[in-house]
């Protein structure tokens, strides 16, 4: 190899080395700076903000730059940016002729792509920095557009104080957007990275307004506006104290900080699916009822409403934002709190048993007395109804029936059905939970609640769409950042609950008395339909309203934070008026579909709401889910035989069967007769038996109330330190007759039409045996406990 073709070698080499240098010379990511968190609403509109982790208030780069910026920045720094490469040569041939002129830098040249490297680099400014930012500029200038260039400038340029970018600058110093700026407040902005510091409140704001106004004058002078707007701008004042960033949605802003690298979201900034509107509208709402509860201790309210056709959250307030008292911990978002649900989980135990065939909507379930395995729930207005329509219990929201009904169903079935349809805070074993799971006995967020019953709407909704299908994304949870993407078409023939349950539920859930409106409300044509429900939690510690129309989905919760009970914090007093207001500002629109094709036409017995067997009286055609077909037929219509006056039951054994009347008769079980006839005064007792027919034990004429069969009971103190009574308590079918109470095969006493007994058992195993005047006899074993165990009282 010569010399002359080894020296083109090596400077090609050079050549190349420089090229690549050149081509690498330029960071992936130019600006490395943490940025703040920006949650705006679905019209781009800022709803909060939280400053960046170096204490900076920088915005990520927006996707466009004000036209308006655009003209006062390249009029004020760089007027020929669109006719260069990244470097001015006349621009820096003049600054260095009045440098050598004053002896002092007063100009530096450079362009704004310089300016862009500048402050993405934060070097020291010297001869041979300076020279890295021509390069680098050029460079800049091959990769980004002139669109790209300017509006890194913008969103990284000092503002002055802790203000970075021209987003942040616009609301902290005008408390608007900065694409609604007039021409006087751009100008001022514009003229700032320049001179940062002439923004202090009280000072320098001389210097500011003439800048300002020196870059309106050039404005006119390049034609971007006329004299008059330059005038009317020069009388605008300029920016004081930095004002305050909207806080219309912190929690959920620290939702976003908290699921980002969940998300795969790459920006800090997200443009959410809220509606800005309705979310200070709701802030509104909840403030005033807030004020209202505090002056009962009680400081926490949030609200959720979600939007059943696209699934995107349309109003998100965690909490009333109170950070200047943080003992209210109003810093807490109760959309993601696990908190016990009261009884909003009944409807969806209801929609279960109908989905799995296992009741009507309206069958007879037992609401009597009840103590299983040593649990004794209450209903809240401590009353009993005997027996009641299951839909009835449901708008009543009576807990002795829910729990007989999941005792029924098995709290483990349901528990497995919770976890199917979004509630992902059961984090223990069914057994944990056990028959407490459908009274508030787990945990649930306001956000798994919303989502499960969003998914029903869903499904309903999806109906005709999808010609009697499911598709399971029906019960994805929603989101709050705005997406074009839809739902992948995956349709299955079953789901967790199917059309017909879900429309049988929703009609049982708008039975439900509204709060105020004393049943008038159906008066009014205006009226919106909503199908609802209610949630206390024990020891007032939850305070809960869940409502559903075709289009939204509410949820509210009041209550404390730091879990404080307090009197009078019920879901019906509390939450549902907040949930009604709610409502009024959302639109109205049509009702659910009949699932017509997921719902069967049933004999269905009147008086029981079991499936009509064949001693049913008048049954009445209903339509029901499809599983109704497998429910059991009515247990209680049976067939009874009369004297030929119908006074008195009789069998073969007394009477002719040629001169007996037979008869349909409603028989309820006596514990359940016993309540039930005190409510239903059409309700008619059996006949007594005439006399010298034989019973033959075979009419369940005596029921044990309380105690139940194989029950474990703890005696509490008195106040006077002495132990207490229990009261035994037995229902009879014939209201006149006598039973003969003996405990341990040891008469105790006599009881006469109402049968209750107060006896001081001794701890221990004891036998209860009842005998009435006729002879028939019930035996029962129950405990005393010598102490309370485990919570069993």
């Amino acid at each position: 190899m010569n010399k002359t073709t080894k020296a083109f070698l090596i400077s090609d080499i050079i050549c190349l080395t420089l090229l690549l240098v050149f081509l690498f010379s330029l960071p992936q990511k130019l600006f490395k700076s943490p940025t703040s968190f920006v949650i705006e609403a679905n019209n781009g509109n800022l709803l909060s903000a939280a400053i960046a982790s170096d204490g900076q208030w920088r915005f990520p780069v927006a996707d466009s730059v004000p036209i308006k910026f655009k003209n006062c920045i390249v009029a004020f720094e760089d007027k020929r940016f669109y006719n260069h490469f990244g470097i001015d040569f006349l621009a820096m041939s003049r600054a260095m002729r009045q440098n050598l002129k004053a002896k002092s830098v007063i100009s530096g040249g450079s362009t704004l792509t310089m300016q862009v490297i500048r402050l993405s680099r934060k070097q020291n400014r010297t001869i041979w920095q300076k020279l890295l930012e021509v390069i680098l500029a050029l460079r800049l200038e091959l990769k980004y557009s002139k669109e790209e260039i300017i509006g890194l400038y913008a969103a990284n340029a000092p503002f002055g104080s802790n203000v970075v970018g021209l987003d942040a600058a616009s609301w902290r110093y005008y408390g608007r957007e900065a694409n609604t700026l007039s021409w006087g407040e751009m100008a001022t902005l514009a003229v700032l990275p320049n001179s940062p510091s002439l923004v202090h409140p009280g000072k320098n704001s001389a210097r500011l307004i003439k800048k300002r106004n020196d870059l309106l004058d050039k404005l006119v002078r390049l034609n971007y506006i006329d004299q008059a707007t330059a005038n009317l701008s020069k009388l605008e004042p300029v920016p004081g104290k930095p004002l305050p960033l909207p806080q219309n949605a912190p929690h959920l802003l620290n939702r976003f900080k908290a699921e980002r690298s969940n998300l795969d979201v790459i920006s800090t900034r997200i443009k959410s699916t809220l509606d800005e509107d309705i979310q200070l509208k709701i802030n509104s709402i909840l403030k005033r009822y807030n004020n209202r509860f505090r002056a009962n201790d009680i400081n926490n309210i949030s609200a959720l409403v979600l939007n059943a056709n696209t699934g995107h959250v349309v109003s998100y307030i965690g909490n009333i934002y109170q950070p200047e008292n943080a003992d209210l911990q109003s810093h807490v978002d109760m959309i993601k709190a696990p908190r016990s649900p009261g009884s909003t989980l009944k409807p969806l135990l209801y929609a279960s048993m109908l989905t799995d065939g296992f009741i009507l909507p309206h069958t007879l379930v037992p609401d009597v007395p009840t103590q299983i395995a040593g649990y004794s729930p209450q209903n809240y207005d401590l009353g009993y109804d005997g027996a009641i329509a299951a839909d009835k219990a449901l708008s009543r929201s009576l807990n002795i029936p829910a729990v007989k009904m999941l005792q029924q169903y098995k709290y483990e079935r349901f528990y497995d059905k919770l976890k199917k349809l979004g509630i992902g805070t059961l984090n223990q074993p069914a057994d944990h939970y056990g028959l407490s799971l459908i009274l508030g006995g787990s945990e649930v967020t306001m956000w798994d609640l919303a989502n499960t019953y969003m998914g029903m709407v869903r499904t309903l909704n999806h109906f005709n769409t999808y010609k009697g299908l499911y598709n399971p994304d029906d019960y994805k949870s929603a989101t709050y950042i705005y997406s074009d993407h839809k739902d992948e078409e995956d349709y299955q023939r079953n789901s967790f609950l199917d059309h017909g349950s879900i429309w049988a539920t929703f009609n049982a859930m708008e039975e439900v008395m509204r709060p105020g409106d004393e049943g008038l409300w159906e008066q009014f044509s205006s009226s919106q339909r909503i199908a609802w429900k209610t949630g206390t939690s024990f020891g007032f510690r939850d305070a809960w309203a869940i409502g559903l129309t075709p289009q939204y989905v509410v949820c509210v919760w009041v209550g404390n934070a730091d879990g404080e009970g307090r009197p009078g914090l019920v879901g019906i007093e509390a939450a549902a008026p907040v949930l009604f207001d709610i409502f009024r500002l959302l639109p109205n629109g049509k009702w659910f579909e009949t699932p017509t094709t997921k719902l069967k036409k049933l004999k269905v017995c009147k008086q029981s709401g079991y499936k009509a067997g064949e001693y049913c009286p008048n049954p009445v055609e209903e339509l029901v889910p499809v599983a109704g077909i497998k429910t059991t037929v009515c247990p209680f219509h049976k067939l009874i035989h009369l004297d030929r006056t119908a006074t008195f039951r009789v069998t073969d054994q007394c009477e002719k069967v040629t001169n007996m009347q037979h008869k349909s008769w409603f028989i309820l079980p006596p514990a359940m007769e016993y309540y039930y006839k005190i409510k239903n005064s059409d309700y008619k007792s059996l006949p007594p038996f005439m006399a010298g027919c034989d019973n033959s034990g075979g009419n369940n004429v005596m029921e044990l109330i309380y105690p139940k069969n194989g029950a474990t009971i703890y005696i509490p103190l008195e106040l006077d330190g002495t132990r207490g009574k229990i009261i035994l308590n037995a229902a009879h079918r014939n209201l006149n007759s006598k039973i003969y109470w003996h405990i341990d095969h040891e008469y105790v006493a006599t009881t006469t039409n109402y049968h209750q007994l107060a006896i001081n058992p001794p701890p221990g195993k004891h036998t209860l045996t009842l005998v009435d005047e006729n002879g028939e006899r019930l035996v029962q074993v129950f405990t005393v406990l010598d102490k309370e165990k485990n919570g069993v009282r």
